[in-house]
């Protein structure tokens, strides 16, 4: 944050731009696209399931969202043009109807014989439980793995 005296000889902070953030309106393409209805998991029932055990880490996908790849054909539906040329993603940008479900779905794939076990997956966020320290741990490595 800068302040800078503007032409009323007023102070005003402003942000130097340091980058650039994309927001695309995905609306058209959406309405065009099949509705994927994968279900999320309830809150309350994965929160059910947590209860009880005694030992609980919460792990953070951070960015992993974004690892999903569009395949070849489809990534010109995501072109985008802006002062430094045209654009298409490559991997799953925010915004597209299908993303959530696509991705919990690939969440629940990669992870499907531990989900209900010691591990919950909501999204990007996966809390592994377990009822002693030891078996907390084997969990714990076992989803890292």
């Amino acid at each position: 944050m800068t302040v800078i005296q503007n032409d009323k000889n007023e102070l005003t902070p402003t942000r130097t731009v340091t980058g650039w953030r994309v927001c695309m309106d995905y609306r058209k393409l959406n309405n065009a696209t099949c509705k994927d209805h994968f279900p999320m998991p309830f809150i309350d029932q994965m929160l059910d399931r947590l209860t009880g055990r005694s030992l609980y880490c919460f792990l953070n996908g951070y960015s992993v969202y974004n690892q999903i790849n569009i395949a070849l054909e489809d990534q010109e539906k995501t072109t985008f043009t802006c002062p430094y040329g045209t654009f298409a993603f490559c991997r799953m940008p925010f915004g597209l109807c299908n993303a959530p479900a696509t991705f919990q779905r690939c969440m629940m794939s990669i992870f499907s014989d531990m989900v209900e076990d010691f591990l919950e997956v909501f999204m990007d966020d996966f809390p592994v439980v377990g009822d002693s320290f030891e078996h907390f741990l084997d969990n714990l490595r076992q989803v890292l793995k």
